[in-house]
């Protein structure tokens, strides 16, 4: 995964939903204007669904990914990327699986990984060829304390030093957001918008206007 300048926007599938419903609404969402922030990445997270859901869904995505020419990654389930037409994998437990990920999916397909943050983590997985790492949350989100939150120099740092492309997630809002930019080639959302009251729509063009005003 290769960022033009300025950050993309890395899109995550709410953790539950009728696939069917939902394609219908991300199509909808990922024909609106785009601006300076396009939607680069799809990834089709739905943790603790059974594998026939998981597979309906990734069905569901990648056509309407695939017509817009979206990636569609899938978190963990690596096995399932050849299977259903997909462009590789999110490894949500840094570098662990990710030789047997790629042995799979071949050097054409995206192995990303994501390191929480640890810094010593994501140097290994981009020191194994990692397409990209994803560092975050930073700021508590669910049951995470403040201790296990990424420290956003650490995003700043590996921006300014690691060719690697970096993935921000969680927590991201405000000033933060703002402050991670210049770092991120892409920033991933999630409940930032699928839980807004606004309505999704509403609540990316509004971040998208604040990443135009911060990078312009």
């Amino acid at each position: 995964m290769q960022a033009p300048d300025g950050p993309q926007i890395y899109l995550l599938t709410p953790p539950a939903f009728d696939p069917d419903v939902f394609a219908g609404e991300l199509a909808v969402l990922l024909d609106a204007p785009a601006g300076p922030a396009p939607v680069a990445c799809l990834r089709l997270d739905m943790p603790g669904a059974g594998e026939e859901a998981i597979r309906r869904a990734a069905d569901a995505l990648r056509e309407v990914a695939h017509a817009r020419d979206i990636a569609l990654l899938i978190a963990d389930h690596y096995r399932l990327v050849p299977e259903h037409g997909l462009d590789g994998v999110h490894l949500s437990d840094g570098h662990r699986q990710y030789r047997a990920a790629r042995k799979l999916i071949g050097r054409d397909g995206i192995v990303g990984c994501h390191c929480g943050s640890s810094r010593h983590a994501a140097m290994t997985a981009a020191e194994m060829g990692a397409d990209y790492v994803a560092l975050g949350p930073f700021a508590v989100t669910g049951a995470l304390g403040p201790d296990e939150c990424a420290d956003p120099e650490l995003a700043e740092w590996w921006g300014a030093t690691v060719e690697t492309p970096l993935v921000v997630e969680g927590g991201l809002s405000g000033a933060l957001l703002e402050r991670l930019v210049a770092a991120a080639d892409f920033i991933a959302l999630g409940p930032e918008i699928w839980a807004a009251p606004e309505g999704a729509p509403a609540a990316l063009a509004a971040i998208r206007e604040r990443l135009d005003r911060v990078a312009g």
